[in-house]
């Protein structure tokens, strides 16, 4: 059984039974690069009442780094999104715009499915 709280520091995190304020395992490395480096680009549907989303991966950024890039793209794009896990999901079918910006970053990118 796992802590989850401690007298002397608090909260503590189950992973890596560190305090929460010095967990080391939430400091992970950044998200998985494909190993050509491309981005993926995928326009997807499934789950989602028919509703498209624009779903990128292989970034290869840490969580906060993430969500800054996260949060630029939906500037760009003009809609909402979200971040997590290493995946951002970008409301809507903005393939062409996010190329792009992509391409304008100096990224290698790949459209797949379709």
């Amino acid at each position: 059984m796992a802590l989850v709280y401690s007298t002397d520091a608090g909260r503590m995190c189950p992973g890596c039974r560190q305090p929460a304020d010095r967990c080391t395992c939430r400091a992970a490395p950044a998200a998985p690069v494909f190993p050509d480096g491309a981005v993926r680009l995928q326009r997807e549907t499934k789950g989602r009442n028919g509703k498209a989303v624009t779903v990128v991966r292989g970034l290869g950024l840490a969580e906060p780094e993430l969500s800054q890039w996260a949060k630029a793209a939906k500037a760009a794009c003009g809609t909402g999104g979200t971040a997590r896990d290493g995946v951002v999901e970008i409301q809507g079918d903005h393939l062409v715009r996010l190329t792009e910006l992509l391409q304008a970053q100096g990224r290698k990118v790949k459209r797949v499915g379709g």
